[in-house]
């Protein structure tokens, strides 16, 4: 059985994942949405030291791949900020999402963009790019993208976090999704299970509970199968404890 958790409250990650009986947590570091240094959350070697274990998300204001010097100037400094505060609590990853171009940008300058930060930064603990729900100018919406970015990214260790929301609404059948993604980049690090308020192909990012949203339980069940890698809920809080027992139940 693989390792399941939940997306909680930086607040107290350990009070949560027991509430929860989470094996697993994911958090923010500070604000989201700003660009201020990441915070450690008090007690965080405890944290460090536990049996539970913890992924990082990154800040959502990240975009390395803008072609725009006030976006990813910071966002290449935040970044490394980032991992290193993720590394200090003993993070098994740091979870960015692919970011997007200006809207009459050559994608490949993205792709560029993003090769320039593994070139330049060091990563003390795996940075896992997350495919994203929208955006026609998306570096990693669609898998033909995301097979440029990887190409892109040739030589270096990068891993990758398969969001089921984001793939629905993207448009991405979740019938093969697994063996598509390995196809491209040899690897799933880590699922965060969604499911999602809308319509497939909508470009919304709005997650469900599992079971109440518009995507086949079973195809949840599926991926989460095939993919063999840790599993974090970032559905509404109120109902993450019933979607954790809910797979170690079905699966």
């Amino acid at each position: 059985m693989v390792r399941i958790g939940a997306h909680v409250d930086q607040t107290d990650p350990l009070a949560s994942a027991a509430a929860k009986k989470a094996e697993a947590v994911q958090f923010f570091l500070g604000d989201p949405q700003g660009w201020k240094a990441p915070v450690l959350p008090e007690k965080h070697e405890a944290i460090r030291d536990s049996d539970v274990d913890v992924y990082i998300h990154a800040p959502y204001v990240v975009n390395v791949a803008t072609s725009n010097n006030r976006i990813r100037i910071p966002s290449r400094k935040i970044l490394a900020q980032q991992l290193d505060g993720a590394a200090e609590i003993g993070a098994k990853g740091l979870i960015v999402h692919g970011g997007h171009v200006l809207k009459n940008d050559d994608p490949q300058t993205g792709f560029d963009n993003w090769r320039k930060v593994f070139e330049r930064m060091e990563c003390p603990i795996p940075v896992l790019i997350e495919n994203t729900a929208g955006g026609d100018n998306a570096m990693a919406r669609m898998l033909e993208r995301i097979a440029r970015l990887w190409d892109s990214l040739d030589g270096f260790d990068v891993g990758f976090c398969l969001d089921t929301c984001h793939a629905h609404a993207a448009g991405e059948d979740l019938a093969d999704i697994v063996d598509r993604v390995r196809a491209i980049t040899g690897r799933i690090d880590l699922v965060h299970c969604n499911d999602s308020r809308d319509a497939f192909g909508s470009g919304a990012d709005r997650h469900a509970n599992l079971g109440d949203g518009k995507i086949d339980p079973e195809l949840i069940l599926k991926v989460v199968r095939e993919a063999g890698a840790p599993v974090i809920v970032e559905t509404p809080g109120d109902g993450q404890a019933a979607d954790i027992a809910w797979l170690r139940d079905n699966l």
